[in-house]
């Protein structure tokens, strides 16, 4: 899910004026229909044989940069987008703004003891191949867990049991109560069906394409190309009768980002519908005549969203030193990023990376004393008295045994706003004699190389606001490392001390505010002293809509819906799905 920026070229301030600006790409592209797995091929963009109505088609796009690698619900790092959320479902709905779940594939479900959590499922929910969704579906999905590859293995180190009481039922019995990881995973998980998974093997479960999903939601599989994956609206999805929620697009065509200036030329033709990218100039879009809306009129435009981290591999030289990691946090002028990259449509993070929304859990005499700010003189000093010393004379530090330092910092291509927040932070640690040098390779290409830590640093937003500020601190400190890390601790940091207390405010219920505080400030020192991962700003929830062909887009108004208006990954289940259904033809 990401979404650039870069400073206005010739060609983006013409599209700015110009709405019939090209960027060498027709405005509403439709595709074939194409077995599963294959690729589409390309039919005419208005009428012809497999085109997509357009006031039956909602197109989006600012998720995806590269071509639909796979609809595996258990990658939900790099699965195609709509995967989870379209096509496979979860058991409750959470309402970041407001706090609170929404049942959905559940009806219920509730902690009878510190130890047991039960849960009732819907009757009447049926998986896309006709067959009904029954508790044992709810325990397979789980017990996937034991895989120690799958994502959410972590599960089964409290999780004691699952099992189905009766075809609606499932009790869950637990070694411990970690509350706040459990209610994360009730909304975050997606269930499978059992008859279509249950004969893969670890590798094909992880690794499988799995291009014949089979889900509960209200959305299948129609056909992709290099460039875009299509979904067609399936009759049958349970919540049109039991909720009385109907999804208005019959189909969902998501364009891969071939760059920011293309989807600015498609969404000021109407090509798409909703942008999920950061485009530039958005006060002139929004204040200028060029039909484009975001969730505030005014700045910060957006709703809040994650926070952007400076991500240093712990497991390499210089970066292994705490003393490095500090002196780089001093370094980088994170102000410049803001107001000359952003144009203030971001904020500074805070010293803990714990976002707004989460003010009341940061401990500030900490922050106080072990917090930092642009500091390049000072920068220079810890680098000097931790050892790090320009011992040949060409203006870079050497590491302590004399080697060179020579360190890259990589954000894919394309991605323009991290682009030129990379070249910002490079310069800076130019600036206090670290030699980085930025790079952009391939969106794919930076995955693996993130997954199986050959990186030296890049910026990573993995996790977005949630019900609980552990989120963020299991995804600087999970243990163990794994061969594959593709959804936490990217930097490979290793420390038990922290992680222990992680899993200690995991035990804590969401209503223990106090308890909660106690443990944040012992891991927010930790934190502070060591720097595995450095805060840099918070992104906003990047969405520009277009009302031609699709109206009632959630914003600040009054009488307008509060959903999320995304089609980011894991943000389906914060209530994306539900802003389609509340979205509306346009008249005439």
């Amino acid at each position: 899910m990401r979404n650039r920026w870069r400073v206005l070229t010739p060609l983006l301030a013409t599209c700015l004026v110009v709405t019939a600006c090209t960027s060498g790409q027709t405005p509403t592209p439709a595709v074939q229909s194409s077995a599963p797995g294959a690729a589409a091929s390309q039919a005419p963009a208005q009428g012809g044989e497999g085109a997509f109505p357009r006031n039956q088609t909602l197109y989006t796009g600012g998720t995806q940069w590269g071509a639909p690698a796979n609809f595996n619900p258990i990658r939900n790092w790099d699965h195609a987008t709509g995967t989870n959320g379209l096509v496979y479902e979860p058991l409750f709905l959470f309402d970041p703004n407001t706090g609170q779940f929404t049942p959905w594939l559940a009806e219920s479900g509730a902690w009878s003891d510190d130890t047991t959590y039960e849960l009732k499922l819907r009757q009447g929910v049926t998986w896309s191949d006709g067959k009904p969704l029954t508790a044992d579906d709810v325990v397979f999905t789980f017990e996937l867990g034991k895989m120690k590859t799958v994502p959410y293995a972590n599960l089964w180190t409290f999780l004691k049991s699952a099992e189905a009481v009766d075809g609606q039922t499932v009790k869950f019995t637990f070694t411990k109560p970690n509350y706040q990881q459990w209610a994360n995973a009730l909304y975050s998980r997606v269930m499978l069906p059992k008859h279509v998974w249950e004969a893969r093997s670890e590798e094909d479960v992880v690794n499988g394409v799995n291009d014949k999903p089979v889900g509960t939601g209200p959305y299948s599989y129609h056909s992709h190309d290099q460039d875009r994956v299509a979904w067609v609206k399936r009759d049958g999805w349970w919540a049109t009768k039991a909720l009385n929620k109907d999804v208005k697009p019959k189909y969902i065509v998501d364009i891969v980002n071939s760059s920011n200036e293309v989807a600015m030329g498609l969404l000021l033709q109407n090509g798409l519908d909703l942008s999920n990218n950061f485009l530039p100039g958005i006060a002139n879009l929004v204040k200028g005549n060029f039909g484009v809306k975001t969730y505030y009129p005014e700045p910060p435009y957006m709703l809040s969203a994650n926070t952007a981290w400076l991500v240093l591999n712990t497991q390499k030289k210089p970066m292994d030193d705490p003393a490095f990691r500090k002196a780089v946090a001093s370094a980088v002028d994170t102000k410049k990023i803001v107001e000359g990259v952003y144009g203030n449509l971001v904020r500074p993070a805070n010293p803990t990376g714990l976002l707004p929304q989460w003010d009341k859990y940061v401990d500030q005499s900490v922050v106080s004393e072990l917090g930092f700010s642009f500091d390049q003189a000072k920068a220079k000093k810890m680098l000097a008295d931790a050892g790090y010393k320009d011992t040949d004379g060409d203006g870079f530090v050497e590491n302590k045994d004399g080697s060179k330092i020579q360190l890259k910092i990589e954000v894919p291509a394309g991605w323009s706003d991290w682009m030129e927040s990379i070249r910002v932070i490079a310069e800076s640690a130019k600036a206090v004699g670290v030699n980085l040098t930025p790079e952009f390779p391939d969106y794919n290409a930076l995955v693996d190389k993130r997954s199986s830590g050959k990186f030296d640093m890049m910026i990573n937003n993995e996790r977005q606001l949630s019900n609980t500020p552990w989120m963020y601190y299991d995804y600087l400190f999970q243990l163990p490392i794994q061969k594959a890390q593709n959804t936490v601790n990217f930097g490979r940091y290793e420390n038990k001390k922290v992680w222990d207390l992680v899993q200690e405010l995991d035990g804590k219920k969401p209503e223990d505010e106090a308890g909660m505080k106690e443990v944040l400030s012992k891991i927010q020192r930790i934190q502070l002293e060591e720097m595995p991962a450095i805060p840099l700003w918070y992104n906003g929830l990047w969405s520009q809509t277009t009302s031609s062909v699709w109206t009632n887009w959630p914003s600040s108004a009054p009488d307008a819906p509060k959903s999320a208006p995304t089609m980011w990954r894991n943000w389906l289940e914060l209530g994306g799905i539900l802003t389609l259904t509340e979205i509306q033809p346009a008249k005439g």
